[in-house]
Parts: C-alpha cells; structure tokens; sequence
C-alpha cells in the first residue's frame, strides 16, 4: 500500500491543532488533535511511500512508536486515505494506459472523494470499462445520455433507434449537425465512439459471441409521452429478464428522470400505469387519444431542459452501475419551465400490477404520493 490522502478534499488548519478536510459539508471531515510533528507527517503522504518508508520517516520526526500506524487507521476510517497502488489487476491494467487515464482523472477524483475504502475509486473506475449498458432512443435526451456514459467511462454502450437523424435531434454532445440525414443509430454509436476514453478491455466471461452481459438498459424515447407514461409492453423482455432500466425523457416542458426498476423487487412501467389510472379514471381513455394518429409537429424539448435531464439520467445511471444505494426506485423526479424546481413523486408497486414486486413491499403505502415544487437539495 502506498497511502495517499484524497487530492480532491483540500485542506485547511481550523485552529493549531485541528485539520479540516474538504470544502462541500457532505464530505468534508475534521481531524483532531494534529501536533506538529503529526501535522508534517501528513505531507509525507502523496502516494510515493510505502508502509515501511512511512514508519522509518516516522521514526526520524520523532513519532512514538504505533503512531503512524493508529493515524493511518484513524484517516482510512474517517474516508480521507486513498491507495496510489491498490485497486487489483484490473486498475493496474487502466494505469499502464495513461492516455486513458488521464481523460479519466476528473470522475476518478470524484468517485475517489465519495468512496470510503482506499482503491475503492479506480476499482469502480476499472468496473466501469467491464460493463455494458444499452440506451434505446437517440434524440436530443438519449444521443446524450449515451455519450456521456461513453465518456465516464463505461466500456459498452449500445444505443438503438430507427428512422434518420432530423434537424431538430441535434444537440451539443449528442448527435452533430453533420449527421443530419444519416441512420439514428449509427450516428449515435460514431458519437458514442468519439467520447470514448480509449479502447474497452476484452470481456473473457461474454456470452457465446463475446459480449458483456447487460447491466442496464436506459429508455429514452424521442416521445416525451413515452417517457411520462411508458408503455408496459415496452420493458417486457427486461422485465422477463430481469435486467434493470431507467427512464428518461421531455414532454412539452416538462422533463421526467425515473423510475429505475429493478424487476421483482421495485415498481415498473405496469405499476405506474395502474395508479395513474386509479388516480384518474379518464387516464387510460387521454392516453389512447394522445398515442392515436401520426404526430406532424416537431416535439417540444428545450434543449437547456433536455440536457438537464439526459445529464441526472446518466449520473443516476453511473451511481448505481458503481453500486450506489438506487435513489430512484419507486419515485421519478420531474421539473418543468420555467421555474425548472424538482419535485418528486412517488411510484410504489401496485398490488395489482403482474410484476409481483409488491409482494417486496407489504405493508407500506401503495398510492401515488404527489410532492409539488419539492426543491432538490445538494
């Protein structure tokens, strides 16, 4: 181990002898008390020494014997230490590729900063080129979603579509005004490849053609209504798979993040579908009026409000791809011009929903909590 405290937390004396560690409160730490000699010592720790190298400069700046040992325990535990060497041999594979580790630097840092464990950051860093992901719609909402998890670093994005790319998919960091006229999905997969921080390493556990197994598939429809109100029949087979998704996507002005369903445990598609109808008895006869006939417009998606959803899509996405706590199962956010406040609402699995995750979640509510204007903090 060659013990690194986190670059990202910046450092600052709050009096002689108390360290504070990081700027933002939710991860800023304190650390006290720091003596002088502790407090040279900790300069001593950038990711060029080893163990031993440590408790020898220890020893020559007067520390008592255990003491380095006891302050690296205390700086693991309070999340501050990370590893320059640890991670496994998959990190150790990311780290010969400097070019593709330098486009990485900045989400490294970040998922360094929030990870407790040294090495947990380029683990997640290095799980994140094994892991394939497929995005279904390419507009303005999904041609972005799949370029930034592209560009996180997630090895496999798959993006399907059909038709041609229209003037109006265009969209900064999505598809480019030059493939207007071309195949959707072929444009999007080119975008895909251009933010791609080098090469994916070979999947040796694939499936008979090589391929990485699916570990999520993000929906995002070019109809918004598809996104507000998605079709059951449309996640049928991740459903029946068992291979968790996520929707996204704009409507008029109103854009919508969730609900990510992990089928047999959360709320689906099927659940939403039922209490929208429960709450609203003229629903199901809107929606087959709103879906009938061929739509001649050009959609209302702002493009500041697309790039606001397709950006929360795709940092939910990542955060439980890294294996996050989900925070959008059983609620989907939404916001809407031009006030664009986040308001949640809840999506709990419907008893009668075919799905059966509500036999996960007796005894809790099963109606749609409704929370206007609610403001996202942090």
């Amino acid at each position: 181990m060659h013990p690194i405290l986190k670059p990202t937390l910046r450092r600052g004396w709050r009096d002689l002898n108390t360290v504070q560690f990081g700027v933002a409160p939710a991860h800023a730490r304190v650390l006290a008390p720091v003596d002088t000699a502790t407090g040279s010592f900790l300069t001593l720790l950038d990711g060029t020494r080893g163990l031993p190298l440590l408790r020898a400069e220890g020893r020559r700046m007067g520390l008592p014997d255990g003491h380095v040992d006891g302050l690296l325990r205390r700086l693991a535990d309070a999340g501050l230490l990370d590893d320059a060497t640890g991670g496994g041999p998959a990190a150790d594979a990311l780290r010969t590729r400097a070019d593709t580790l330098d486009r990485l630097r900045p989400d490294l840092a970040a998922l360094s900063t929030v990870m407790p464990q040294p090495s947990d950051g380029i683990r997640k860093v290095a799980a994140r080129r094994a892991t394939r992901v497929r995005v279904r719609g390419t507009g303005r909402v999904g041609a972005l979603v799949a370029s930034v998890l592209s560009g996180a670093g997630i090895g496999q994005v798959d993006v399907m579509d059909g038709g041609c790319v229209e003037p109006w998919d265009v969209a900064p960091g999505g598809l480019p005004a030059e493939s207007v006229g071309q195949r959707r999905d072929a444009a999007a997969r080119r975008a895909v490849r251009r933010a791609a921080p080098g090469r994916p390493p070979r999947h040796p556990e694939g499936g008979q053609d090589g391929e990485r197994p699916l570990s999520l598939v993000v929906l995002t429809p070019r109809d918004g209504l598809d996104a507000f109100a998605p079709a059951p029949a449309t996640a049928e087979q991740f459903v029946a798979a068992g291979t968790p998704h996520l929707y996204a996507g704009v409507i008029e002005g109103t854009g919508v993040v969730g609900p990510l369903v992990l089928p047999g445990v959360t709320a689906c598609a099927g659940c939403l579908a039922l209490h929208q109808s429960d709450e609203d008895a003229a629903w199901p006869r809107m929606l087959a009026q709103w879906h009938s006939g061929r739509q001649r417009h050009v959609p209302a998606c702002d493009l500041a409000l697309s790039t606001t959803v397709a950006g929360l899509a795709a940092a939910h996405a990542l955060a439980f791809l890294d294996g996050a706590e989900p925070a959008l199962t059983d609620t989907r956010w939404l916001t809407s011009t031009p006030g664009y406040q986040w308001r949640t609402q809840r999506t709990p699995a419907h008893p009668r929903c075919p799905c059966r995750a509500n036999e996960q979640r007796k005894g809790e509510r099963t109606s749609v909590d409704q929370v206007p204007h609610e403001t996202m903090s942090g």
